[in-house]
């Protein structure tokens, strides 16, 4: 079984958003909606659904950012 950083997505009200991203990117978007998929056994309907969490996993991650923001209170 593969260990991706994300679990099954929250079932919340979905944000609108507009990006655009580079097509090597979005494929990577949709693949990593498919494994996810096949890990949690939930379909992903929309991988753009995927952004917002792992964004937020990006941001909790990050030692750097954990540490300046710190300093900066």
């Amino acid at each position: 079984m593969t260990k991706l950083k994300l679990g099954p997505l929250p079932d919340d009200k979905p944000v609108k958003i507009t990006v655009e991203l580079p097509a090597p990117l979005h494929r990577n978007l949709i693949a990593y909606a498919e494994v996810l998929a096949v890990e949690t056994g939930q379909p992903v309907a929309d991988p753009v659904r995927l952004i917002v969490p792992m964004l937020e996993r990006f941001i909790a991650t990050d030692r750097g950012f954990a540490k300046a923001r710190k300093a900066r209170s």
